[in-house]
């Protein structure tokens, strides 16, 4: 339950950093969309500014065009053989193509409409366009002088209206909404799906722990079978026999640390254990460790020699897991060479025990040397593995090493062998050195 609460917790966290992120993003962009619409109104007034002077110029003289609206807002027809509706339709439509021409090239294509009236009178002139709705809409006043204000003797006023400019505005911006809607929704999607496969990865991780589990603990009991048989034998076996079966006896309990090494590589994943460090020396278990590893090899054929260095070695340790990481470390040793010579070596060095394990195998390539303390991470030669196994051991001496807040490093040749240290730091009257 401990563990399920974590996980819950975790997700909860990244989903309320997820949630945050976005929706600060999208804080962030409605503010910059605020800004561009504020200059885009800015520019568009200071185009109208421009486009109310070149007007007010160009109305100012007698022109056909100021000649036309005049008459028509006058309903003088003695020039022209129109009636006078018609007359005034066509001022109407001759006036919306001078002013749609004026805003074009001022850069302004936003709809529009215009009325031309002399204030306190009923003269006027309204554009072929009618906005039929106040709402949203936007008056630019134009005050003429000249020819028209003073052929009708009344103050003439265009007015310009606009219809929601914020929509043309912002279609304007779409050059930078548009993508960044776009790049919004594309980190929402990764997101989300990173999400997804790392809880995916996580049912899987597991589900496989649960079936290891199952499995070394089904292992467990045909182990124990074989320890209590040994040990029953061991009244009955010849003085000659007895050296092989304390041999069995020994590998059934490293058979036992193996099961028992699964189980808490497991455990170390899912957070479930954390390393109960003790200070201690980890001098008398290295000679134990090393004793019994020579006794197997010898009847393997392995050479293997040791040499430790002066002690005492005072470490902060879980010892089972830290022997095991070592004993994990000699058996890789012996596995990868035709005639197997391994060398044991241990010194201190810069407040670290330093744990030196030499062999004279096939050596590492270049691009595997990082990737073999990946779980599951097997070398291969070719397309096939020649040695089994499944890629656990060195996935559990990197957890135990970094459990012990210690490091290991690698170097090796192809063909001339590989060279593993182990640093754990020393310890003096409980602090580090």
């Amino acid at each position: 339950m401990g563990y399920l609460a974590a996980v819950l917790k975790k997700r909860n966290i990244y989903l309320v950093v997820f949630t945050v992120s976005i929706l600060g993003l999208a804080v962030v962009q409605y503010q910059y969309l605020k800004v561009g619409l504020n200059l885009a109104k800015v520019q568009f007034n200071r185009k109208i500014g421009t486009l109310s002077e070149q007007i007010k110029q160009e109305l100012k003289g007698n022109n056909k065009l100021t000649f036309l609206v005049g008459e028509s807002i006058k309903e003088n027809q003695s020039y022209f053989t129109l009636e006078i509706d018609s007359l005034k339709d066509a001022s109407s439509h001759f006036f919306n193509d001078y002013l749609t021409e004026k805003l074009v090239s001022n850069g302004i294509d936003a709809d529009f409409s215009y009325s031309l009236s002399a204030r306190d009178t009923t003269y006027y002139l309204k554009s072929p366009i009618v906005f039929r709705e106040a709402r949203n809409l936007v008056v630019y006043p134009i005050e003429l002088e000249g020819y028209l204000p003073k052929l009708l003797n009344q103050r003439m006023v265009l007015e310009l209206k606009f219809k929601n400019l914020n929509s043309y505005f912002l279609s304007k911006l779409n050059g930078l909404t548009l993508p960044s809607l776009l790049f919004i929704m594309g980190i929402i999607a990764m997101v989300i799906w990173v999400l997804r496969t790392f809880y995916w990865q996580r049912s899987v991780i597991t589900t496989t722990n649960e079936f290891i589990n199952n499995l070394t603990h089904e292992l467990k009991t045909p182990v124990f079978s074989i320890g209590l048989a040994s040990k029953m034998l061991e009244e009955h076996v010849p003085e000659d026999k007895k050296q092989t079966l304390a041999i069995i006896r020994q590998e059934v309990e490293r058979l036992k640390l193996h099961i028992d090494k699964v189980l808490e590589l497991a455990s170390l994943e899912t957070k479930k254990r954390v390393f109960a460090l003790k200070r201690m020396d980890f001098m008398p278990n290295m000679q134990k460790l090393c004793v019994e590893f020579k006794a197997v090899s010898s009847l393997e054929g392995v050479s293997f020699s040791y040499n430790l260095g002066p002690g005492p070695y005072i470490i902060k340790a879980e010892a089972s897991h830290l022997e095991n990481a070592i004993h994990n470390i000699l058996d890789n040793a012996k596995k990868y060479a035709d005639t197997p010579k391994i060398e044991l070596e241990t010194y201190k060095e810069k407040g670290k025990l330093v744990i030196k394990v030499i062999d004279n195998g096939r050596g590492i390539d270049e691009k595997d040397k990082k990737r073999i303390f990946q779980k599951y991470y097997r070398v291969t030669n070719g397309d096939t593995y020649e040695v089994k196994g499944y890629g656990l051991g060195l996935s559990y001496v990197k957890k135990v090493v970094d459990n012990h807040k210690g490091r290991i490093n690698v170097e090796s040749e192809i063909g001339k062998g590989t060279t593993i240290f182990l640093k754990i730091p020393l310890t003096k009257n409980g602090k580090k050195v």
